[in-house]
């Protein structure tokens, strides 16, 4: 070694040394300057052994609690290469996802607890179910293979998309919905299908062929059917409450002797930005007949 080598730098620590002040093992120290959250001040060519500065600690100590937190290691990365207030505003960004994926497992732990116990016919008795008529109609639809966690996005886009396509086609004669043709989970993918009944059925089959394959877009009669539905508020329609919903009408149907004759549905007849929680958006229903 000579005078100028870092290592005789006072102020160089040993990865031991290092990792003892800063709370973390020598392991976590080497896999978080792989991925580039806490690279060494200096590493020795001769022998590859990691040196840190002791302005390093505070920020070694604060991987170490971003990762008690259970945050991501790609997550971590953007709060410590942030600092200040941005860096402060990643990790609410952060907590608030964790809170808002803890209710949502709270509340379906309720229901889970209800549905083991078999006390979930208590809660489907709050879903007032009625059915209804619905004539055979000409859809336009689009159809897609997705995740849970990408339905809500896709349900907007491609709703939206197919409402300007109504004006098209004589404009909508009915609330958009959605079809659930498989589950829909973290899972399993599907499909679902966005629908909206519209006027003109020529215009609508002009439309599906000027369109192609984009979005996998079509036309289709559906044919005349009764819905058996219970109406939900916003709030209602996340996960898991909405499953609830489903379920208290298969519930229903069962106990009048009805058969479900094709896939659920959510029927969204409210526009969604304007309206809250505690407003009834969305009809969730499976089509029914009588069993002979």
């Amino acid at each position: 070694m000579t005078e100028d080598d870092p290592v005789n730098d006072d102020d160089l620590l040993s990865i031991g040394t290092f990792a003892a002040r800063a709370r973390l093992s020598p392991k976590a120290l080497r896999l978080y300057d792989r991925l580039g959250l806490l690279p060494p001040a200096h590493v020795d060519e001769a022998n590859g052994y990691r040196y840190y500065r002791a302005g390093q600690i505070e920020a070694a100590r604060t991987v170490a609690l971003l990762r008690r937190l259970d945050m991501p290691l790609a997550d971590i990365a953007e709060v410590v290469g942030s600092g200040g207030a941005r860096a402060a505003r990643a990790l609410d960004a952060y907590w608030a996802g964790v809170e808002e994926r803890f209710a949502e497992q709270r509340t379906l732990a309720r229901y889970l607890r209800g549905r083991l116990s078999g006390r979930n016919t208590e809660l489907y008795a709050t879903f007032e179910v009625e059915t209804v008529d619905v004539p055979e109609r000409h859809v336009i639809t689009e159809t897609r293979h997705l995740v849970a966690d990408e339905l809500p996005t896709w349900i907007a886009a491609s709703t939206a998309r197919l409402e300007e396509a109504a004006r098209e086609c004589g404009g909508a004669v009915a609330p958009c919905f959605v079809v659930y043709h498989s589950e829909v989970t973290e899972e399993s993918d599907g499909p679902a299908e966005a629908c909206v009944p519209v006027a003109d059925a020529a215009a609508a089959r002009a439309w599906a062929e000027r369109r192609g394959r984009a979005f996998d877009t079509k036309v289709r009669v559906e044919p005349a059917h009764r819905l058996a539905y219970t109406r939900i508020t916003k709030a209602q329609v996340s996960f898991p409450q909405i499953i609830a919903a489903f379920d208290a009408v298969e519930a229903w149907a069962a106990e009048r002797g009805l058969t479900l004759t094709g896939p659920c549905r959510e029927v969204y007849f409210a526009e969604w930005a304007e309206t809250g929680p505690d407003d009834e958006v969305c009809d969730v229903a499976f089509p029914v007949s009588r069993t002979e």
